[in-house]
């Protein structure tokens, strides 16, 4: 069996952001076991999953893609949308858009220290929408 459901999140600035809460928030009671995927409907922001302990984490994730895919870079060609929007696209196909976490006695299956995170790569995104599948 497959349930979906959608969920809507709000604007975030530039940086990783857990999103662990609002996902099992917002979907039913998960099965016994199973699979639940996870898919952001944006091509400027991206999911992960990593360590939810320690915040440097996520400031030395942004150091790293920032550096990684720095914005102004004169052999660019898609400006439309502002010098960060390229950038975001390219960091974007780098994290992925997709995450699958396996589901284990109605919880998700997951290490102590592992979190979702909404990777934003726009210095100020807008809403985001996720498409969660669960499959028992």
């Amino acid at each position: 069996m497959i349930q979906q459901v959608e969920i809507s999140l709000p604007r975030f600035n530039r940086g990783c952001h857990l999103i662990t809460s609002r996902v099992i928030d917002k979907i039913p009671e998960l099965p016994e076991k199973g699979l639940l995927n996870i898919f952001i409907k944006h091509t400027s922001a991206g999911l992960t999953m990593n360590e939810n302990a320690d915040p440097s984490v996520l400031q030395d994730f942004n150091e790293i893609f920032n550096r990684l895919v720095p914005e102004d870079e004169p052999y660019y060609t898609h400006l439309t949308e502002g010098s960060d929007d390229m950038p975001a696209h390219f960091k974007t196909s780098l994290i992925g858009n997709s995450l699958t976490i396996p589901i284990k006695n109605h919880t998700l299956n997951v290490g102590t220290w592992q979190g979702i995170y909404l990777c934003e790569f726009r210095d100020s995104g807008r809403p985001r929408n996720l498409s969660v599948s669960i499959y028992s």
